[in-house]
């Protein structure tokens, strides 16, 4: 890790992609997939919970391509398929053969693409507030994908639109965010990830209800009930298609769970990895 920046931790060659990672603690590997919202990295994500997760597991937690310090060819064209060829040759790249996977948002549907196409590689699924099944865009996830830079918008995005309880957001939070928002190139990345009309993003990240019922691993969805950006019908949607699957509802907890929620969220996922949940 980066004395001066947390967030660049060790890098990797993954095909035509370098990509940013952390790898602390050991024991069984634990991946964690970050979300696509306007300046996210891994570490911005999960800080929280790897240090939760560090002591008992090996929690390894990169950079998607076009997302953090991860750097890519200035030709390239994302998709749900090359971010999912990304994480096979990480995998490879730091020698983990098979791992649990948690993934938010964004990263919850990247977490079914590695369950559905490569089961072998999973060993149990968890899902936080997670795209990945069809459904309507929200006015929320709009603005999340529409986002136009500006520490008035970041901070509206933060406290209006991610969070449950506004007063968790701080403004060095909201700075922090919206500084690496506007990182050279990151803005451009971003902007043609998700364009308009949206809901093509919305669909492009969907799973169909086949792929999902072939999923035979494990599962803990969780979700917060007040969730502006994915709605929760996507985690009752999920419970209902992946049979081995239960469902946590979080009450006065909107999109950020690891964050807002961030020691129970710890302590359930620490209980699932462990086989107790």
């Amino acid at each position: 890790m980066s004395e001066s920046n947390p967030e660049i931790g060790r890098s990797v060659r993954t095909g035509d992609i370098v990509t940013n990672y952390h790898d602390v603690g050991e024991g069984a590997p634990v991946l964690l997939f970050h979300g696509s919202g306007p300046g996210v990295s891994a570490w911005a994500n999960w800080r929280l919970l790897i240090g939760a997760l560090s002591a008992r597991f090996r929690v390894l937690a990169p950079d998607f391509a076009g997302f953090g310090y991860t750097e890519v060819p200035a030709d390239i064209i994302y998709s749900r398929q090359l971010w999912l060829d990304q994480m096979i040759a990480f995998m490879d790249a730091v020698g983990v053969e098979k791992a649990s996977v948690v993934g938010n948002s964004f990263g919850g549907s990247m977490a079914l693409s590695l369950a559905i196409h490569h089961p072998e590689r999973v060993d149990k699924v968890i899902l936080m507030g997670a795209a990945g099944v069809p459904f309507e865009l929200t006015d929320g996830l709009d603005r999340v994908w529409g986002y136009q830079p500006s520490i008035e918008n970041m901070g509206r995005l933060m406290r209006e639109t991610f969070a449950y309880d506004p007063a968790l957001i701080s403004d060095d939070l909201v700075r922090m965010r919206y500084e690496a928002s506007v990182r050279p190139g990151v803005q451009e990345a971003f902007a043609s990830m998700f364009p308009a009309p949206r809901q093509r993003g919305v669909d492009g990240l969907a799973h169909t209800e086949d792929e999902v019922r072939t999923i035979r691993h494990r599962t803990l969805v969780v979700h917060g009930r007040d969730d502006q950006v994915i709605p929760l019908s996507t985690s009752l949607t999920l419970l209902d298609w992946i049979d081995d699957s239960q469902l946590h509802v979080f009450g006065r907890c909107g999109h950020w769970t690891q964050i807002e929620k961030a020691a129970e969220f710890a302590a359930l996922v620490g209980s699932f990895l462990d086989g107790a949940a």
